[in-house]
């Protein structure tokens, strides 16, 4: 509700993000089905832990929470955007139409930082935390689709670097709260 409220309350002037080095990145639209999955991606995860870590799923929210709120945070303090994404689109197939349709749903404002960076970083951690989930195949499954997800929003263009260095020093903060900080609170109570 915060995204969508700043979306439509917070305009200019802007604070673009763009670098020089984002210009060098090719448009791939065929990575737009990472970008997708990261909404699979968050919910199967917090079903999973509902369902079979509690504590897991309670440091996940605190995760999400802290970091997507900080995040919208930022951009309602410092109006920002990207100028990256393609005037027309280079080909025309289900790829390029799946984002055109993000680019019409979704605004290139509020972009620094990237939340879908510090969601693809709360599931891996989420993951690498949960004891039902330590087999080497599910740490390095989720960290290489991690890793797919954050640059699927360099790849279509829907965020800058800066974005995605921003969304990943947010996540290391907000890793640390979550579960550092927190975990030291709870165990102290316990």
């Amino acid at each position: 509700a915060m995204y969508f409220t700043i979306e439509k309350c917070v305009h200019g002037p802007y604070w673009y993000t763009q670098l020089p080095i984002d210009y060098q990145i090719p448009f791939v639209e065929q990575f737009v089905v990472f970008y997708d999955i990261w909404f699979f991606y968050l919910v199967t995860i917090g079903v999973y832990l509902i369902l079979k870590d509690g504590e897991g799923f309670r440091r996940y929210m605190w995760y999400i929470m802290i970091g997507y709120t900080v995040s919208t945070l930022i951009c309602a303090m410092v109006p920002n955007a990207q100028a990256l994404r393609p005037a027309v689109m280079p080909r025309h197939n289900v790829f390029t139409f799946l984002v055109q349709c993000i680019y019409d749903a979704d605004t290139n404002t509020n972009v620094f930082p990237s939340v879908h960076v510090v969601g693809a970083v709360g599931g891996m951690v989420a993951v690498w935390h949960t004891k039902g989930l330590r087999r080497w195949y599910w740490r390095a499954g989720v960290t290489v689709l991690a890793m797919l997800i954050m640059s699927a929003t360099l790849l279509i263009k829907q965020h800058a670097v800066l974005d995605l260095a921003a969304g990943l020093g947010i996540s290391l903060v907000t890793y640390v709260i979550a579960y550092v900080i927190l975990d030291r609170r709870r165990k102290k109570k316990l």
